[in-house]
This record gives C-alpha cells, sequence and structure tokens, in this order.
C-alpha cells in the first residue's frame, strides 16, 4: 500500500500531530519537499507533503496565510508539516484557520523531529511501496507465463490477469471479434467495445488507448498485439480505477506474452497458406487425388464436403484510379481476416491464398466462413451506397467506390474445382461491372444476359456494327434498323415481322437485302444474326437504362 497521511501520522517516531484536514489523511504520499520560498508552487509535482519553519513566509498574517493555503492545495501539494519551536514557538493561528478554511491537512512537527526524519520515513515507504510492486509484478509474470504455456492458453491467461487486476479482461482477434473473455460475464462487456476496437485497428502497432463504458463505471485500457504495421489482436482490461504499478507490470507481461503467441500463430499461418496454395494449384490443375494427399489433417477436412470457391480483387476508387497495395492489402486483408476468424470460431477449416492483386478463398458451403465472407461484403457494400448518399454530387468520390469486387462459385467438390473456380471468376467480373461488392454464380446463371450488355466494350461494337445502317436511315431512304429489328425478333418470318412492320412481305425482302450490301455480311449466316441481335439488345439495353 501507498504511504500516506495518515500512516505518517500514526509513525510512533515522528510524534506528528494533525491540527486540520483530519478527514483527508488517507491521501498517498509521493514525497517530502522542504521549501521556504513564499510560493513553492514552481517546483512542485503534485502529491508532495510540504515541510516549512515559516522562515520568509508570514505566517500571522491572516490573508498571505489563506492565498498561502490555497495555492499549495491547488497545485496538489497533499499536506503541510510545520515545525514549531523554530521560527515560532506554536503554529500560527493565521495559517491554522486557513487550512481548515480548505480542509487541508495540517501537521504539526515538534522540535525534536527533523525533516530529514519524515523525509526518510517517506522515502523508505516509497521504495518499500515500488519494491512490492515489482514483485508482485514479477510473480504475475510467472503466474501468467504459466498460463499462457498451459493447455488452455490465452483464456487461462486471461483468467489469472482478470483475478491480478481484480477486473476483466478479453482478446480479440485481428477482425475485432470477441474470441475469449474472463470472467465469462465479460463477453457481454467486451462486445460492446467493437467501434473502440475498429479504431484502434486502424491506427498502426503497438497502439493503445483508453476507453469508458457507457453502461458501467469500468475504465477500459486497449492495447494492440503485434508487431507488424497492423494489429494481430486487441487486449482489453477493464477496472474501476487507474492501473497501478503493479497492475501495469501484469498488462505489459500479457500483451507481451499475447503477442508472442500471435506472432507465433503468424509464422503457422503463414506456412499453412503455403501448403494451402499448393492445395489450391493441385485442384485447378485437375489433381485431385494428389491435392487430397498434400492437404492431410489440415484441409482434408474441407475437400471431404461440398465447398464453395470465392476469388476477390481490389476495384478502382470512385475517381477510376487504381487503389494503392497498401489500400489493396488492407482490403483483401480485412476480409480473409473476417473469414479466417469465423472459421476458427466454429473450428471448421478454410484455405485462402492470397496471391498479389487477388485473393481466393475454398470454404465450406454453407459454413461460418462463407457467412462471414457474405456479411463482410455486404457492409463493405452498405458503406459505399451510403457514402453515396451522404455525396450525391460526388458520384466519383473515393469514399463512394467499394473497397472489393467479390466473385462466388456453385457449390463444388476436389474434382469440379477448376469449373468452380471459372464460375467465381466469371461472377466477379459481373460484381465490376455492376458496382456490386459479391456476385453468386447463381445470380448470373439465374438472371438474364441482358444487363452485361452495357459493358463499354459491347456498347462499342453494337455503335460499330449499326452506325452504316443507322446513317443509311438517317437521310429518310427506309427504316432499315426497324425492319432489321422485326425481321430477327420474327426468327426470319416473312409475313408475321411484316405484319409487325405494316408493310409487304416484298419490302421487307427488299429492306433485308439493303441490309446485307451496306454491312457486307449474309443474313443466312447464323452468327450474323446473332451478333445483329446481340448489338439491337445492346443499343435498347442502354437506352432504357
Amino acid at each position: 500500500m501507498p504511504h500516506t497521511l495518515a500512516s505518517l501520522a500514526h509513525h510512533s517516531a515522528l510524534k506528528l500531530t494533525v491540527l486540520a484536514g483530519g478527514d483527508r489523511l488517507d491521501t498517498p504520499v509521493r514525497w517530502a519537499h522542504v521549501s521556504e520560498l513564499i510560493d513553492p508552487v514552481p517546483y512542485m509535482e503534485g502529491g508532495e507533503l510540504l515541510l516549512i519553519t515559516a522562515l520568509k513566509l508570514d505566517a500571522e498574517d491572516p490573508e498571505v496565510a489563506r492565498r498561502y493555503v490555497r495555492r499549495i492545495a491547488g497545485a496538489g501539494v497533499v499536506g503541510l508539516g510545520f515545525a514549531v519551536g523554530v521560527n515560532y514557538e506554536d503554529v500560527p493561528e493565521a495559517l491554522l484557520t486557513a487550512a481548515r478554511e480548505e480542509d487541508f491537512p495540517l501537521l504539526a512537527v515538534p522540535r525534536r523531529t527533523p525533516f530529514v526524519a519524515i523525509s526518510k520515513a517517506v522515502s523508505a515507504a516509497v521504495a518499500a511501496d515500488q519494491y512490492r510492486a515489482v514483485t508482485e509484478g514479477f510473480e504475475a509474470q510467472r503466474e501468467l507465463t504459466r498460463a499462457a504455456l498451459s493447455a488452455e492458453g490465452p483464456a487461462e491467461l486471461l483468467a489469472r490477469l482478470a483475478a491480478h487486476l481484480k477486473g476483466w479482461a478479453a482478446l480479440y482477434d485481428a477482425s475485432g471479434a470477441v474470441v475469449a473473455a474472463a470472467p465469462d460475464w465479460a463477453a457481454r462487456r467486451a462486445a460492446r467495445l467493437t467501434d473502440d476496437i475498429a479504431r484502434l485497428r486502424e491506427r498502426p502497432a503497438p497502439a493503445s488507448s483508453v476507453v469508458s463504458d457507457a453502461e458501467g463505471d469500468d475504465r477500459v485500457e486497449l492495447q494492440s498485439l503485434g508487431t507488424g504495421r497492423r494489429a494481430r489482436g486487441v487486449l482489453a482490461v477493464g477496472t474501476g480505477a487507474p492501473l497501478g504499478t503493479a497492475e501495469r507490470y501484469a498488462v505489459h507481461s500479457a500483451v507481451a506474452l499475447l503477442t508472442l503467441t500471435t506472432e507465433r500463430s503468424r509464422a503457422l499461418q503463414e506456412a499453412e497458406q503455403r501448403l494451402g496454395a499448393a492445395v489450391l494449384r493441385m485442384l485447378l490443375a485437375g489433381e485431385p487425388d494428389h491435392a487430397r494427399a498434400v492437404a492431410g489433417r489440415l484441409y482434408g477436412g474441407l475437400l471431404d464436403a461440398p465447398f464453395r470457391v470465392l476469388v476477390a480483387e481490389p476495384v478502382p476508387n470512385g475517381n477510376g484510379e487504381e487503389r494503392s497495395a497498401a489500400e489493396t492489402t488492407a482490403a483483401l486483408d480485412a476480409l480473409a481476416d473476417a473469414m479466417e476468424s469465423a472459421a476458427a470460431r466454429s473450428g471448421e477449416a478454410v484455405l485462402a491464398v492470397p496471391d498479389g492483386t487477388r485473393l481466393t478463398v475454398l470454404a465450406a458451403d454453407g459454413g461460418a466462413a462463407a457467412e462471414a465472407g457474405a456479411a463482410h461484403a455486404a457492409a463493405l457494400e452498405n458503406r459505399a451506397e451510403a457514402a453515396t448518399r451522404r455525396r450525391p454530387a460526388a458520384a466519383a468520390s473515393t469514399n463512394g467506390a467499394p473497397d472489393l469486387a467479390v466473385g462466388v462459385s456453385a457449390p463444388s467438390g476436389p474434382a469440379t474445382a477448376a469449373v468452380a473456380h471459372r464460375q467465381a471468376e466469371q461472377a466477379m467480373s459481373v460484381a465490376r461491372r455492376r458496382g456490386r461488392v459479391l456476385v453468386g454464380h447463381e445470380d448470373v446463371a439465374a438472371g438474364s444476359v441482358l444487363p452485361l450488355l452495357a459493358d463499354e466494350a459491347v456498347r462499342a461494337f453494337a455503335d460499330g456494327m449499326l452506325r452504316a445502317l443507322h446513317d443509311h436511315d438517317a437521310t429518310g431512304r427506309g427504316d432499315l434498323v426497324a425492319s432489321l429489328r422485326a425481321w430477327l425478333s420474327r426468327h426470319g418470318q416473312w409475313d408475321a415481322a411484316a405484319a409487325d412492320l405494316g408493310v409487304h412481305r416484298h419490302t421487307l425482302r427488299y429492306r433485308m437485302r439493303r441490309v446485307e450490301e451496306i454491312l457486307g455480311r449474309s443474313l443466312d449466316d447464323p452468327d450474323v444474326r446473332m451478333e445483329l441481335w446481340l448489338a439491337l439488345k445492346a443499343t435498347s439495353f442502354t437506352t432504357e437504362n
């Protein structure tokens, strides 16, 4: 326990007498300082017991005494020790009255008690308190180290830390999700800090912050974990008061141990990623048996059930500029972290392979990782839409563009992994064109091909193919474009198409010959008819949308 005015007052060798401020003697004393300056405040740090003989201070002047007491009390001085029998035979009444008005502790120091004795007593107590804090800190470090090496690992470490702090502790993974908490009830409290955790994770590690629990009286301290630029996790500790020296040692030890665990896990994760990349290459090369053999127990379970392939790439920002390498890495890492963290919590396997500006993931169909990926994509899309709504006149704003385009395949197995990978790539391409974050293969297969005609390249093709016909019609020499559309829509049936146009079938035949002459292509060729129909649909789709 820190030394207090009460412990000094009860020190049998010092013989101090409390004259004022008796209800404030539980205040800790950081140091004892002697000063005869009329204004010692510039040399105070706060927490001192100030010792004086009033050599220069006119302690009998009520206004001087009142001003002196108020000034030192405002500077954080915790008490005043007045030597009696030196310059004054007793404590002046003016000084005593000023101390009582401020309820400021005033102690009479007898002549036979030298100031140095008081200083030694405070110094010894401070040293003892520091020794106790260091000893408790080392003991906590040993206890936490044993907990970290136990079978329960981080969970046991958090339990020991919470007990040592007489509070609670929680561990968050790289995605910001709570993975362990102690005691058990702390998980609900830790979940309320999601926004604070997200803000801390955006700062380069190591980073820390202190927040208040809006629904409680806790003082919560957050510490990032990891040695790289990005935090690999966050430790939160909640206590009823600021941490003391011993508690601070314990928290620092926990951060170091959890960081070591995190870095070790990251090294294992990198090794798993290399193995996963080899498994993925074998699957895409059509070698499922070899992939199973390499996957072993790590990914073998994933290949025994239907899985989906997810492919993600960054998209240009709202200004059409490619994202920086740091932005690309951060966007892909955030998606991978969300899926891997969900898989770890549910005990399922997930294979995530980053490759430059692309991320490929194999996740169990309907599993926690796949759901986490979809939820992450939905959050990105909602954020982009909200940014666009906030800046309707600045659609080109960087904040209004989604970070990623993500494509997801249909459920697949090892033998058809290459097909699933192509499906995911195709779905991702559609997502990029539509300005969406996530598109599934089922959405593409079940929908219409017409939205795909909005692509700039398709529109350019359509304009080039039909330009000569539009130029002809612009001269008023016939409605070739409308006639071609009616003829193709009726599958080349002359009478039905002519009826739709309200002309004779011979007129329609003449117009189709003019189309062939102008385009230099035969309408008997099914490829030509297909290209012309797509060009017409692309033109009408663009006009309608």
